[in-house]
């Protein structure tokens, strides 16, 4: 045990060093290409930092262990939102664009949505996971669109000054030391959780969806305090579509996968009411002059007080 506290240890220290080179890179790449923050945090690094979550899926759906996967993608949305947007707000502010708050979040809703309707039967089959993959295709139209309209009007911040290979080391090195670090804290929790005698979707739901989320958490933190608020929500919903679009969908392409009854009641409940207070704090601070919502430190404090409420509920359900 006190070794993997060590280990975990160790892995936070390469977790937030690995996440400062991460955004720097990325946000060099994203000046050098000509892309706004929103749209290379919607990409490259919701793409980079949702890698942990892919690899786990495939490789619990090949061992046979989909409730793994599918706790994993729902509760890593749930860390997503409740923690990790919650920690950031809480050393940034962050501004939401108009399409972002009345089209990026209104359609991650309907995502949530569908999602709770198919899994409803409480079976995730073939076919659920072609209609989730299908909707995939969505989200990249939308970033499509961030690509054709972009945000002339973005907050103003100190993108490092880097040579284009340099900036390319930057952010690989960063992303592959951000990937080989969150693998070596979820390796360490879940020794520790299996040696509690916790359950295989408990863990996919907690050890294993917070040490995936990571990397976001750090990632985003790191954008916040160099000023690249847009680029810590775009990465956030980004990684929260393909968890949902593709990571929960993968399990059910190996054959139908029964759920327990909590999946539903509980876990995809948790999903909708985070991302659902997301929403809501985006149109209350909804500014028409501005064409801006902003996000402050009391909407972290209750996404992080909902998160912690999760937890409460998770380990009182039978």
């Amino acid at each position: 045990m006190l070794w993997y506290s060590a280990v975990i240890a160790a892995g936070l220290v390469a977790l937030v060093w690995s996440a400062d080179r991460f955004v720097d890179g990325a946000s060099a790449i994203a000046k050098r290409a000509g892309l706004t923050p929103m749209l290379i945090g919607l990409t490259i690094v919701s793409v980079g930092t949702s890698a942990p979550e892919i690899l786990i899926s495939i490789m619990s759906a090949l061992a046979d262990s989909g409730e793994l996967a599918v706790g994993n993608a729902l509760g890593s949305n749930i860390a997503n939102i409740g923690l990790v947007l919650g920690v950031t707000l809480l050393f940034s502010t962050i501004m939401l664009r108009r399409s972002t708050t009345l089209v990026d979040l209104p359609l991650l809703m309907a995502v949530v949505l569908l999602t709770w309707w198919l899994l409803y039967d409480l079976e995730l089959s073939k076919t659920d996971s072609f209609i989730l993959l299908g909707t995939l295709g969505l989200f990249f139209i939308r970033v499509t669109q961030h690509a054709r309209h972009p945000n002339n009007n973005s907050e103003s911040f100190i993108i490092p000054t880097l040579t284009l290979p340099m900036a390319w080391l930057s952010f690989l090195a960063g992303l592959m030391l951000l990937i080989a670090s969150s693998r070596i804290l979820v390796w360490a929790a879940s020794h520790i959780a299996l040696e509690l005698g916790v359950s295989e979707l408990v863990i996919g739901l907690t050890i294993v969806a917070v040490g995936t989320s990571l990397p976001e958490l750090a990632a985003s933190v790191m954008s916040a305090l160099k000023g690249h608020a847009d680029m810590a929500i775009g990465a956030i919903m980004g990684s929260n579509m393909f968890n949902i679009l593709l990571v929960l969908a993968i399990p059910g392409f190996w054959g139908s996968l029964q759920l327990p009854a909590e999946v539903v009641n509980r876990d995809m409940v948790a999903v909708f009411l985070t991302t659902l207070v997301l929403a809501l704090a985006a149109l209350w601070s909804w500014n028409g002059a501005t064409g801006t919502s902003t996000l402050k430190r009391g909407t972290g404090l209750l996404l992080l007080s909902l998160y912690i409420a999760y937890y409460g509920w998770l380990f009182i359900t039978p």
